[in-house]
């Protein structure tokens, strides 16, 4: 094994993760044949098949995906050896990759990374933007080093700091305004309009009404909170956005946007990371940072009845 290079195994990771040479290549900055020679040279180092080569895609094979183990632990912990070096030199500085789910990201980020960028000028953010539970997966391999999502998550392996709560709030169409606000029972016997599955906001959104909403298996699931907005605005149903979401998205339709009657549904904003990264009491600097960007994003408050916003 004395010719296993890691960047041999960064190839491979990437090829992994891609499943096509093309694509792999272009995430490795490399031309596709010098990949595919890596990797050939890999395997026959190896002695033994990573993967099965189709004329779309490729596959693991079965030793591939027990070295694909091995290899994410083995990447990390080089990671890591780089970010105790950025710790011991007093802070972070140079790429810090951050994960934010997508019904928080557009309304919180520009106030982020606008804050970051005064306090911390030596740091280069990037952004990734995805769901949860591949936030979560992608923290847990090192892929990135952070992720502002809404809490709890429950991972051992990780640390969450809780930054601040907000309010869901209700959005309905323009002619509802003048109707009395819904209370959580009669919201969930409306058409509520939700996120798709694999959104927490359409798990918690569920969760205030007790479980499934009775009139939601009507193929209205949404790919994003501005989509909702615009279905409510066009008198398909009612839906919940967060708080931070009414100076952006309650603009862009006639809508009418107000607070539930009764206990307020709503969610717990924090930042995770790994509990071994040596960073952890820098990137919990950068949580201070999310934190004041949150508290600058807190929208008017809407009233108890309908008005336009």
């Amino acid at each position: 094994m004395a010719n296993l290079t890691l960047k041999q195994l960064r190839y491979f990771e990437a090829l992994a993760a891609q499943r096509h040479f093309g694509r792999a290549a272009d995430v490795c900055a490399i031309s596709q044949p010098a990949l595919s020679v890596q990797i050939r040279e890999l395997e026959e180092t190896l002695g033994v098949g990573l993967f099965e080569r189709g004329a779309r895609q490729v596959r693991l094979t079965g030793f591939g995906e027990d070295f694909a183990l091995r290899v994410r632990d083995i990447l990390r912990a080089v990671d890591e050896l780089g970010d105790l070096a950025r710790a011991a030199q007093g802070g972070i500085a140079g790429r810090l990759r951050i994960g934010v789910i997508p019904t928080i990201a557009p309304y919180l980020l520009p106030g982020f990374i606008r804050a970051l960028s005064r306090s911390h000028p030596q740091i280069d953010v990037h952004i990734r933007e995805t769901i949860t539970p591949r936030l979560v997966a992608e923290l847990i391999e090192g892929r990135i080093d952070a992720a502002i999502v809404a809490l709890p998550i429950g991972e051992p392996s990780l640390t969450e700091m809780a930054l601040f709560d907000e309010d869901m709030l209700l959005v309905r169409p323009m002619a509802d305004a003048g109707l009395p606000v819904p209370s959580p029972d009669t919201l969930c016997d409306m058409r509520l309009l939700l996120l798709e599955q694999g959104h927490c906001f359409r798990d918690h959104a569920q969760a205030f009404c007790g479980g499934p909403a009775r009139r939601m298996e009507q193929g209205l699931d949404g790919s994003s909170l501005s989509t909702l907005v615009q279905m409510v605005g066009a008198g398909i149903g009612v839906t919940l956005i967060p708080e931070m979401a009414l100076a952006v998205e309650a603009r862009s339709a006639p809508v009418s946007v107000v607070r539930l009657a009764g206990a307020q549904p709503g969610r717990s904003v924090g930042m995770i990371w790994r509990r071994t990264n040596p960073l952890a009491k820098h990137l919990g600097e950068v949580a201070e940072v999310v934190r004041e960007a949150g508290s600058g994003r807190q929208a008017a408050t809407p009233p108890h009845s309908g008005s336009r916003r």
